[in-house]
């Protein structure tokens, strides 16, 4: 049975940072793709941050380029996301998912295949 869970999300201060981590079992991590997206209540899930299999190409979505930095520690089974400078705007579910495709232009929801329950992140101003 593959799971994925998610961890680290907090509430803390516009400025202030959060590292989330991923781990996924009952599959091959080191060989899938992941990514971290988020939701907000009536919108759609968008990616924020992905990276290919062996950790070394990534998509960062332009709205967090320069704050958030994705990894993945193959030898962990886990994946990570960096947040600093986090502004309000940045408040939602985050998910970690397994990824069917990778590209560094893009990385849509429909490419995930396993998921996270989430975790939230709440920014207050």
């Amino acid at each position: 049975e593959v799971q994925v869970v998610e961890s680290g999300g907090d509430s803390v201060q516009e400025g202030g940072s959060l590292r989330l981590s991923c781990t996924a079992s009952g599959l091959p991590f080191a060989v899938h793709a992941m990514g971290w997206f988020r939701q907000v209540p009536g919108k759609e899930r968008e990616g924020v941050a992905c990276i290919n299999a062996a950790g070394r190409f990534q998509y960062t979505e332009d709205s967090v380029k320069g704050r958030f930095n994705i990894s993945k520690d193959n030898d962990k089974n886990t994946l990570y996301l960096q947040m600093n400078s986090l502004k309000p705007e940045d408040t939602a579910m985050y998910y970690c998912a397994t990824l069917k495709a990778f590209t560094s232009r893009t990385c849509p929801s429909t490419w995930g295949t396993y998921w996270g329950q989430g975790t939230q992140v709440t920014v207050s101003s």
